[in-house]
């Protein structure tokens, strides 16, 4: 493995930036070169959020990226901005239980998941961001598992001590999220 690039973008509030700090999290404790670049608008909620993430065996040169592996749209707006950084090798992932209109543009896969619609019907909206780190996993295949979790205990440890069972159904969406992309053959 060269580099895998990662787009990540969504609308404030989602947990776009916080799915990429357990993602670069996981990667550094899995001994890997990671970066992450944040982007999002003044408004803390309702704007648009990008997060950029490298993860890599061999040091990054550099930070920036015009073009990613993987870059997963989770709202119309999100679609908009980030069309851009597609090419005819990147693997685009939307959410149409969010997004009312598919991505279009000359990626080699475009896959559609419903993370929003099982978070609010099968577990909790809360947990909306994790089964997306889910499908970003199983998509990326960069990372294992275990390293997932143990940077999810990093993050969220003190609130699964406090409430054993957001651990439970924090892990079971991961599950679901990588089974979304287990279901479209990727």
């Amino acid at each position: 493995m060269a580099r895998t690039r990662i787009v990540l973008a969504g609308e404030g509030g989602q947990g776009v930036q916080s799915v990429a700090k357990i993602l670069v999290e996981a990667g550094y404790e899995a001994g890997k070169e990671i970066l992450y670049i944040p982007n999002f608008g003044v408004e803390q909620r309702g704007g648009v959020s990008i997060a950029f993430c490298q993860i890599a065996d061999e040091k990054i040169g550099e930070p920036r990226f015009s073009k990613g592996d993987i870059v997963i749209m989770l709202s119309d707006r999100a679609i908009d901005r980030c069309t851009t950084y597609v090419s005819e090798n990147s693997t685009v992932i939307y959410d149409s239980s969010v997004c009312t209109k598919k991505p279009v543009c000359s990626a080699k896969n475009i896959i559609s998941v419903e993370a929003n619609k099982i978070a609010n019907e099968q577990l909790s909206a809360r947990v909306f961001n994790i089964i997306v780190l889910g499908v970003l996993l199983s998509a990326t295949n960069v990372l294992k598992l275990s390293d997932i979790k143990n940077a999810m205990e990093m993050a969220l440890g003190k609130k699964f001590d406090a409430k054993p069972e957001l651990r439970e159904l924090n892990y079971k969406a991961l599950e679901m999220g990588m089974g979304l992309i287990e279901k479209a053959g990727v």
